[in-house]
C-alpha cells in the first residue's frame, strides 16, 4: 500500500533520514520503533507532507506522492494523527470531530462515521458538547484518534499514541487499533512503548539516526537481542 524507497530528508544541513525504506502492507499495523531524535515523527511528516523530501520515492496506492500538498495527500486516504493531538481546545468535542470529516461531502457518511466513533469512544459521545480543552488527557487522545477515523482513512498513521496515558486509557486505545485493523483500517504506528507496539503489530522497523538497521516480523523482533537490550529493557 504505501512504499518509500531510499527516502531522504535535510533540515537545514543536518540530514534527518537517510535513505530510509520500508513498505506498509495493506490490513497491517506495521511499527516505526526508535529513540527520541531518531527521525520517527520526521518519517510521518515526509509522508503526509509536511516535510519535503529532496531525494527518494514515496509511493501510495502505485500513485508518486512525495512533496504533494498536504491536502492532496489527504484526499488521497492518508491520515496523521499527530503527536500532541493537535485539538482544537476551544470547540466542542463535537466540533473537533466535525473537522476530520472535512474531505467528506456525503452527510450520511460522516453521520454513520461519527456514530463509529461514539460507538469505539462511548465517553465522546458522553463530552460531545464539552470543550476539547477540558477533557482529560486520556479523552484529548481519543478524540484525537477519533477525529481522524472520521475520514475514513486508508491509512491511518499514528504518533505516539500513548504517550503521558494512564495504563487503563493505554490498553484502551491499543485494543482500538486491534479492532481497527479487524475492520480493515491500515495502521502506521510510530510508539516509545516498543513492547506494546511489537506485540498488536505485523511488522516493524527499528530507525536509528535516519537510518533503519534493523526490519522483521514483530513477533520475531520480540525475541530479538538487540532489541530486547536497546528497547524492551534486556
Amino acid at each position: 500500500m504505501l512504499k518509500l524507497n531510499d527516502v531522504k530528508l535535510k533540515y537545514g544541513y543536518v540530514e534527518a533520514l537517510k535513505g530510509i525504506n520500508l513498505e506498509v502492507k495493506e490490513g497491517s499495523i506495521t511499527a516505526l520503533l526508535g529513540a527520541n531524535g531518531a527521525g520517527k515523527s520526521t518519517t510521518l511528516r515526509a509522508i503526509s507532507g509536511l516535510n519535503h523530501i529532496y531525494s527518494g520515492e514515496i509511493i501510495f496506492l502505485d500513485q508518486v506522492i512525495q512533496n504533494r500538498s498536504t491536502d492532496y495527500i489527504v484526499k488521497q486516504g492518508i491520515i496523521h494523527c499527530p503527536e500532541g493531538r493537535k485539538l482544537f481546545p476551544d470547540l466542542s468535542v463535537y466540533e473537533n470531530l466535525l473537522t476530520g470529516a472535512y474531505v467528506l461531502t456525503d452527510k450520511e457518511r460522516v453521520k454513520e462515521n461519527l456514530e463509529r466513533v461514539y460507538t469505539l469512544f462511548p465517553i465522546l459521545n458522553e463530552r460531545r458538547k464539552q470543550m476539547a480543552g477540558t477533557l482529560s488527557g486520556g479523552e484529548q487522545q481519543m478524540l484525537a484518534v477519533g477525529r481522524s477515523l472520521m475520514a475514513d482513512p486508508k491509512l491511518l498513521m499514528l504518533d505516539e499514541p500513548s504517550l503521558g496515558l494512564a495504563p487503563i486509557i493505554f490498553e484502551q486505545i491499543f485494543d482500538t487499533l486491534i479492532e481497527l485493523k479487524k475492520a480493515g483500517t491500515t495502521i502506521f504506528l510510530v510508539e516509545q512503548n516498543a513492547n506494546a507496539a511489537l506485540h498488536i503489530s505485523d511488522y516493524a522497523y527499528i530507525l536509528e539516526v535516519g537510518k533503519i538497521p534493523l526490519e522483521g516480523p514483530a513477533s520475531e523482533l520480540l525475541k530479538n537481542d538487540q532489541v530486547k537490550q536497546k528497547y524492551l529493557g534486556g
